[in-house]
């Protein structure tokens, strides 16, 4: 599609690059002029709401070398140009805050600077000296296509203008020599004012996905998938509620594209490490030498475009952030992040389909970068949200190893405290048992031999019986003796003490609590 062609004599040679056999120099005078005409012709035409039948209308209008009445005269080759739903498109840039003045001054008044080689997809980029605009040659499917999608992207952005997908300004064609040259007009993702150290095309697929020999000989080369994993193999770090906002932006605009049955778009990603500042002078002038410019486009950097609250995007838009994300790595490098979706021009259609179920043969077809909607979605998503973009964890008080170590020492000696404290209960009460059951015995100053009997062989069990069996069967006369003991007691002697009774009753109802115990 782009050749070559070698001008002048003497050994000064000067390569142009030719589109369509139309050389660049003509093709950026061609869009400067058909540009001016149109968008200088719209503003005579009363603003009111985009119909339907809007997004399907073609205007054209011939513009011969010469000139016209309507028309300046030009030294290019004459030309047709054509412009596509130019109330719609008027209807987007009014909804970014693009004003005709300043759209026409960006592309009309200012030469176009050539991009050199950006992609492999044959398409000539030309930028805008303000960096505001890309403008790309586009082939005939994806036109008709971008056509087809106005009224369904009319409807996203009116519901979402914060938003990484592309956006377009202008949709317009070329016609000289029988050749048809179609350009889009889009917004510019990476700022020539900000050098950027890394730059990739991210897919989420590892099938081929890794830059060229020849790409990396590049001053800046463009790294794909496998690059990215081996170079951040930790990933970018973000801060929580900047990771929410970018996933949930993400996840959004998959979601409209896996609708549109689109396919096979990239993340465009570059880096800016805010450590490399080359001689002091980085954030005061940009990669080329320029100094960096206010943009004014709404909704055009990367932090305005991730869903958040507007208010603390443009608080972050700063000179020194030029409108990129913070982040870090996990060498805690401080990072600007730029991106954008791009290539979103590709339906899943019958020849789409014939790619992935031959690719799917030959390799895994997971791994292949065509593929359905939804899998390719799902897949993008995955591949950003975990191997991409990472959160930052909050920093967690670790208790150190003296405080950790000395807990289980603490509850140790506070269970030797209450063991020691149970068993010197446990040896008074045993106390006031022997003394409980030696003073059964006083309450009978002429008591029988038996009863003395009994006595010591009560000591005998409550001190510890050796034999289980006879113990269990001398427990019931224990038992009985004692009550009848106590209600005799009880029954003669009224007029004892109140705590000799009480003692009394307390052994009594010891014993026979053991006996129930023992009778088992």
């Amino acid at each position: 599609m782009s050749t070559a062609t070698e001008n002048g004599t003497g050994g000064n040679r000067s390569s142009e690059k030719t589109y369509k056999k139309t050389t660049s120099s003509a093709l950026k005078g061609a869009i400067q002029l058909g540009i001016g005409y149109t968008v200088g012709n719209l503003t005579s035409k009363p603003d009111r709401d985009v119909l339907m039948q809007d997004f399907y209308v073609v205007e054209s209008v011939f513009l011969p070398s010469e000139g016209s009445n309507l028309t300046p005269a030009h030294h290019y080759p004459d030309f047709r140009f054509k412009t596509y739903a130019p109330l719609a498109f008027r209807y987007f840039r009014d909804l970014f805050g693009i004003k005709p003045d300043d759209y026409l001054y960006s592309l009309v008044n200012e030469p176009l600077i050539e991009l050199v080689n950006p992609g492999a997809s044959g398409s000539l980029f030309y930028l805008t000296s303000d960096d505001e605009f890309i403008i790309k040659t586009v082939q005939h499917k994806e036109a008709k296509f971008l056509q087809r999608l106005l009224p369904g992207y009319y409807m996203n952005l009116n519901q979402n203008p914060r938003t990484l997908l592309p956006k377009f300004y202008g949709l317009y064609c070329i016609q000289s020599g029988g050749i048809n040259i179609r350009l889009v007009v889009m917004n510019n993702v990476l700022p020539r004012s900000v050098k950027m150290h890394y730059k990739y095309d991210l897919k989420g697929s590892t099938y081929k996905r890794r830059a060229s020999r020849k790409e990396r000989e590049k001053a800046c080369p463009t790294y794909k998938d496998l690059d990215f994993q081996d170079m951040h193999e930790e990933g970018l770090y973000f801060d929580a509620e900047t990771y929410n906002n970018l996933m949930k932006t993400l996840q959004r605009d998959c979601r409209v594209l896996e609708s549109f049955k689109i396919m096979d778009y990239s993340l465009l990603l570059g880096v800016h490490v805010l450590d490399h500042r080359e001689g002091g002078e980085q954030g005061q002038a940009g990669g080329d030498g320029r100094r960096p410019v206010a943009q004014r486009v709404l909704y055009s950097t990367a932090m305005e475009s991730i869903q958040g609250d507007g208010k603390a995007a443009e608080a972050l838009t700063t000179d020194d952030t030029m409108g990129g994300i913070p982040a870090r790595t996990h060498k805690d490098e401080k990072l600007l992040i730029y991106l954008g979706i791009i290539d979103i021009l590709q339906s899943y259609r019958f020849i789409k389909k014939l790619e992935h179920s031959w690719k799917a043969l030959v390799y895994d077809g997971d791994s292949v970068s065509v593929h359905r909607p939804g899998f390719y979605a799902s897949r993008f998503l995955k591949f950003m949200s975990t191997r991409v973009f990472r959160k930052t964890q909050p920093i967690r008080f670790s208790p150190s190893k003296r405080t950790r170590t000395s807990i289980p020492a603490l509850k140790s000696c506070s269970q030797e405290i209450l063991s020691s404290q149970a068993d010197e209960r446990n040896e008074e009460d045993r106390r006031d048992r022997l003394v409980g059951a030696r003073s059964l015995a006083s309450l009978d100053g002429q008591g029988t031999q038996n009863k003395s009997l009994t006595d010591q062989h009560l000591y005998d069990k409550l001190s510890g019986p050796d034999d289980v069996a006879s113990s269990s069967t001398f427990t019931l006369e224990d038992s009985a003796i004692c009550l009848t003991s106590e209600q005799s007691t009880m029954d003669v002697d009224m007029d004892r003490d109140d705590g000799s009774v009480l003692d009394v009753y307390l052994v009594g109802s010891f014993i026979s609590g053991y006996s129930c115990l023992n009778i088992d």
